[in-house]
């Protein structure tokens, strides 16, 4: 799994693109509604340390929305961590080294998707 796949799919499910918007960390990159702009994907690198792990070796990540009935269960399977740098009880960060199965990343991503879809759309036009 890699952060390719995971824009190649929310493309052509969504119709999204990757936003990338910070100077600080050109490789972060988010994955927007087209509706409500809305966040339902981040993927970035991080430091392994940084999420728990062992080694100071630099892995790819993908923040996901959940719902909060959810999260407890999620961090119990292997890969999927309290989130890096957002709401923990809201998101969770799932590691991209094959250790989640694709299927799994696209179903959490499409969970996500549907979770910030569900609420209230902005009036405001961008």
């Amino acid at each position: 799994m890699n952060k390719e796949k995971i824009f190649e799919w929310a493309k052509k499910e969504y119709g999204t693109e990757p936003e990338y918007l910070w100077k600080s960390t050109p490789d972060a990159a988010v994955l927007r509604h087209r509706g409500n702009r809305k966040w339902y994907g981040l993927v970035m690198s991080v430091r392994r340390n940084r999420l728990g792990l062992p080694g100071d070796d630099t892995v790819w990540i993908l923040n996901v929305k959940t719902d909060p009935l959810m999260t407890g269960s999620l961090l119990m399977k292997k890969g999927i961590f309290p989130a890096y740098h957002m709401n923990k009880r809201t998101w969770v960060t799932v590691l991209l080294d094959g250790t989640v199965e694709e299927n799994d990343v696209f179903g959490l991503l499409s969970m996500s998707y549907n979770i910030i879809s569900a609420k209230k759309q902005n009036n405001v036009s961008r």
